[in-house]
């Protein structure tokens, strides 16, 4: 008699077995969903198109606060010094004397060129003398200051190569005004400085041909007048010798005091008279 037929190991009835391993390949392929698509991180953009993009890092430029108030603070302290400089130099100016009718109280004479060099004292019509016969070796006047009354007849050669002479009494003179004489003086070319017995007054400047006295260093016109008649060549009553040297060595380390003889051919430092046309006998004031 024959027997039931069985089913076969692991298979049941209509597939179920392989229905199951269907559904087991179906389900268990990692990165795959129903249908075999892919379910991997390939994520859709908006609207399932295309990848995405991370978002732009924007970077939001700063202005340079720092710098430019620095800039305006150093364009301020420019403009600044500049006014500063422009207003020192307005006021400088306003002070310049520009004519030696400028120069109140100014004494002008006529001492022509060609005046005689000679070893002897000389008895001068003005004190301090302005003009006249002198020694044949000049005072140096490189900025010299001496504490000593030079001889005159030396000074006034000095005077015929341009310098200006400033004599103070040292019996009037306070320290501070002789302290503001000496550093007007002291190393600037064409001045020299220098005590002066019985002077008449505080202060007494002279140039060839003109002189000035004034009571204080403080007055406006001891600089004005140095300013203007040193080495001024174009003036009325001018320097004879123009161009003429100020340099005596000897004459800073030994200066002839007033009332000592002429060095005479012993000097270092001699020249001859500029001309020899007569020269004025006297001396007229305006």
């Amino acid at each position: 008699m024959a027997k039931d037929p069985q089913p076969e190991n692991g298979r049941g009835a209509g597939g179920a077995s392989r229905g199951g391993s269907g559904s087991s390949r179906s389900g268990g392929v990692p990165g795959k969903g129903a249908g075999g698509r892919s379910t991997s991180s390939r994520a859709t953009g908006p609207q399932g198109k295309g990848r995405t993009r991370p978002p732009a890092n924007v970077v939001t430029q700063q202005k340079p606060w720092g710098l430019i108030a620095a800039a305006v603070a150093v364009a301020v302290f420019a403009a600044a010094v500049l006014t500063y400089a422009v207003l020192q130099v307005n006021e400088s100016n306003a002070n310049r004397v520009t004519s030696i009718d400028q120069l109140a109280d100014l004494r002008s004479y006529e001492y022509a060129a060609g005046q005689e060099h000679v070893t002897t004292d000389v008895d001068y019509t003005e004190s301090p003398p302005v003009g006249g016969p002198h020694d044949g070796e000049w005072a140096d006047c490189t900025g010299t200051v001496y504490d000593v009354d030079i001889r005159h007849e030396n000074a006034v050669h000095s005077l015929e190569h341009g310098a200006t002479w400033i004599t103070y009494d040292p019996e009037a003179i306070s320290d501070a005004d002789l302290s503001t004489l000496e550093e007007l003086v002291d190393g600037r070319s064409g001045l020299m400085l220098s005590p002066y017995a019985g002077l008449g007054s505080t202060i007494s400047l002279q140039s060839w041909n003109h002189q000035l006295s004034v009571d204080s260093a403080a007055d406006e016109r001891v600089e004005q007048y140095v300013d203007f008649m040193t080495f001024n060549s174009e003036i009325e009553g001018a320097y004879p010798e123009i161009g003429a040297s100020c340099e005596n060595p000897l004459f800073i380390t030994d200066p002839i005091v007033e009332g000592d003889p002429s060095r005479g051919t012993d000097a270092m430092v001699t020249d001859a008279p500029t001309t020899t046309e007569p020269a004025a006998e006297e001396t007229s004031t305006p």
